[in-house]
């Protein structure tokens, strides 16, 4: 470069206040001549010298673009100036990793196709890979370059990659801990002992984790807190590793003090505030004479930050003051509050709904421009958005834009709504499974629901066409509807009992009002005309007459989940009460009440573990005439699995007007319980498992003429075609004569 800004100062030394009549960039690439003289300041008509050539020179150069920049002298007032620039990166390759590995290495390369070749960014590139490996536990990884010209002007960039050897842990030792043990630590541990069976799911792999490493001590740290161990100081891990077997062992020192309990727990909250630390001190979980835990404290601190930032303190901050008492070995805790100013909404945007129109997405969000904010309607308004099932993912961000006014950007990505195809099974009960929809929640993003739906097993023909509007104009409306016909075959061989068809053409309309945010009313009206055809055990078969049944069904529900398809918190309760006599043949009453309790553990565990409480409750009253398929059953994935689908029940008689003995189930009374704990399997994949544990009651006037019980494991998948769930039963409490049934599969239904 000093050699080339020489040969320009001497071609042009001549240049002393000269005059430029005409100015030619040659060689230029990525820069237009326009941009070049604007760059170096120099245009036709003004004056030049050494000194102002020298510095275009330079600025030039600085640009990265070039390899070589000169001048030439053109005679009457021209000046040209040349360029050879550098080459450009046209592609870049990354050999002996996987598909999966070079979408993350290309994300932080620092090296993009289109950019200008430099041999220091790629040496740069290749440490970051090393240090990307390293991370992982891979260690003597080996990266190199290579470049190839594709044209005069563009470069084919390949990284040649060896990646390293892992590295395993075989011991972590806790030098001093005396009150816990590893045990206790392994949980919030990123890098941790191999176990036995590394290999299998569920076993801890051993793998060292470099990056994680200087926080684990922290970790420990946290731990003790959780146990009222203010005091304890943990050293940085002293890692001993052995590159001959690639193995290595963590030593931590420790010195734990003594464990603390909580002495006065108090807050401190400024008097313009309309709130008394009373009525927060019951909402608390740290009680006076309890042993100190940290966990606690943070839950405690939230719950007084949303209190406050209820009543639009948006940046409240709730400061813990810890004041420990060595000699007694209490920790009385202040929690000071500094709630800053009141904030308003000043506008509420929409981003990433790409399909969805924004009035659907506003009418789930509770907070408006002008609106005083709360974080309780934030949180609302993000659960409400998940359990639509038009979103995959619900962000809502708070941008402050002055002192008091505050913008709610709601950032979703768009779930996959609309589905259209086919699936094939088998159940043990129902044997061949086959099926086709074409089903869509979120119609041109209108939020309307809208499905056609046919399947077919051993045992029944089934078709729906359903249309559903949750917000009818966007109010607190719904109203939608379906028309049906279903073929279903009762088979009571085991019995020596009576088998029957059924046949059910039938529509319904439904009109529903949300009640509040979490509570909402419904009636529908049914309309069914059923056809049945007999067999006895002789083989023979007799038709009998049509029922046709006409009913009205109000019913209540309540919804505070948090999610659609996957809930991890919240309730879901449903209670319906069918009247069947409103004109037509069917007269009874009948009563289906379900409740669904779902609790998460992941804020608590850092496991996504979810517990979940399922109960059903029906009773069915004679009011004059039960169609013999309205009975209950019990048995199948709705139910009680381990059993073939509705072959539960006590067991009734009755003579038909041919004379005919025709044997049913008649349950009329049931109660079905439901434990399941679900957990993940491949995040990735959104895959997860569950195990569970179903107990039910059936009988006629009296619940528990039949109990049983099943217990099995369920692989639960999110799929783009909506949940899944393989069910794999064992029968408990099992009788003689009853049909099991090992394998199910669902598909479409909430986990």
């Amino acid at each position: 470069m000093k050699k080339l800004l020489v040969v320009s100062i001497l071609m042009v030394s001549f240049l002393q206040a000269a005059v430029v009549k005409s100015l030619k960039f040659e060689g230029l690439v990525h820069l237009s001549s326009e941009i070049a003289s604007e760059m170096i300041g120099i245009k036709e008509g003004d004056t030049v010298d050494i000194e102002v050539i020298d510095k275009a020179v330079k600025t030039l150069y600085k640009q990265g673009y070039f390899k070589d920049v000169w001048v030439e002298d053109a005679g009457n007032g021209a000046i040209v100036f040349h360029f050879v620039e550098r080459p450009t990166v046209a592609k870049i390759e990354l050999d002996g990793i996987g598909e999966n590995d070079k979408e993350k290495v290309i994300e932080f390369l620092g090296m993009k196709k289109g950019e200008v070749y430099d041999a220091e960014k790629a040496a740069l590139s290749e440490l970051r890979i090393i240090k990307f490996y390293e991370a992982q536990g891979y260690f003597d990884t080996v990266v190199e370059h290579d470049t190839e010209f594709i044209n005069k002007n563009s470069l084919l960039v390949k990284f040649l990659i060896n990646r390293g050897e892992e590295v395993f842990i075989k011991k972590v030792e806790m030098c001093g801990a005396k009150n816990l043990e590893y045990s206790d630590f392994e949980p919030k541990l990123a890098n941790k002992e191999a176990e036995w069976l590394p290999w299998m799911w569920g076993f801890n792999d051993g793998k060292l984790r470099l990056s994680d490493l200087p926080y684990d001590s922290s970790r420990i740290k946290d731990v003790y807190m959780e146990y009222g161990y203010l005091d304890a100081k943990i050293s940085e891990p002293f890692l001993k590793a052995y590159f001959d077997s690639y193995t290595a062992s963590l030593t931590y020192d420790i010195n734990e003090g003594q464990q603390y309990k909580i002495g006065l727990v108090d807050i401190k909250i400024p008097k313009d505030i309309n709130m008394t630390s009373d009525a927060l001190k019951e909402e608390m979980v740290l009680k006076s004479g309890d042993v100190f835990d940290i966990n606690r404290l943070r839950k405690d601190i939230k719950r007084v930050e949303t209190a406050v930032a209820n009543l639009g303190y948006a940046y409240v901050r709730v400061i813990p003051d810890i004041n420990k008492k060595t000699e007694e070995a209490v920790a009385d805790v202040y929690l000071r509050v500094i709630p800053g100013d009141k904030v308003y909404i000043n506008d509420v945007r929409i981003s990433g709904n790409s399909r969805t129109i924004d009035r659907v997405v506003r009418r789930d969000v509770y907070l408006a421009p002008g609106d005083l904010y709360s974080r309780t309607d934030l949180k609302d308004s993000k659960a409400a958005l998940g359990r639509s099932s038009y979103f995959e993912t619900v962000k809502i961000e708070e941008k402050r834009v002055s002192r008091d006014k505050i913008d709610l950007i709601v950032h979703v990505t768009e779930a996959s709504t609309g589905s259209i195809g086919g699936g094939i099974g088998y159940g043990s009960s129902d044997g061949l499974l086959l099926s086709a929809n074409l089903s869509d929640t979120n119609i041109f993003g209108s939020g309307i629901t809208a499905s056609v739906n046919v399947e077919r097993s051993d045992k029944e023909l089934s078709g729906r066409v359903s249309l559903q509007n949750p917000r009818v104009f966007d109010s607190v409306y719904s109203l939608g509807g379906s028309l049906y016909r279903r073929s279903t075959e009762y088979s009571y061989s085991s019995l020596g009992a009576t088998a029957y068809d059924t046949t059910i053409t039938g529509f319904n309309v439904n009109v529903g009002r949300k009640l509040g945010r979490r509570w909402g009313v419904s009636t529908s009206y049914v309309l069914e005309d059923k056809q049945y055809q007999y067999a006895d055990t002789n083989t023979s078969s007799y038709a009998y007459p049509d029922i046709l049944k006409s009913s009205i069904i109000p019913s209540v529900r309540y919804n505070s989940t948090d999610n659609y398809q996957l809930p991890r918190n919240g309730i879901s309760f449903k209670s319906s009460l069918e009247y069947a006599g409103v004109g037509g043949d069917a007269e009874f009453i009948k009563s289906v009440t379900k409740l669904n309790m779902y609790y998460g553990l992941r804020d608590d565990f850092k496991y996504d573990l979810i517990l979940r409480y399922k109960m059903q409750a029906y009773y069915l009253y004679d009011n004059g005439n039960i169609p013999i398929d309205e009975y209950l059953t019990m048995g199948g994935v709705s139910t009680v699995r381990g059993y073939e689908s509705g072959s539960i029940g006590p067991i009734g008689s009755a003579t038909d007007r041919y004379g005919n003995v025709v044997t049913y189930y008649n349950g009329n009374t049931m109660f079905v319980n439901t434990i399941e704990a679900s957990f993940p399997l491949i995040e990735r994949l959104k895959m997860r498992g569950a195990l569970f544990l179903d107990y039910g009651m059936i009988g006629y006037d009296s619940i528990d003429d039949e109990i049983r019980a099943g217990t099995g494991a369920v692989l639960e998948w999110v799929s783009p075609m909506g949940p899944i769930s393989l069910i794999f039963a064992s029968p408990l409490l099992k009788k003689a004569n009853d049909r099991t049934a090992s394998f199910e599969f669902t598909m479409g239904r909430q986990f």
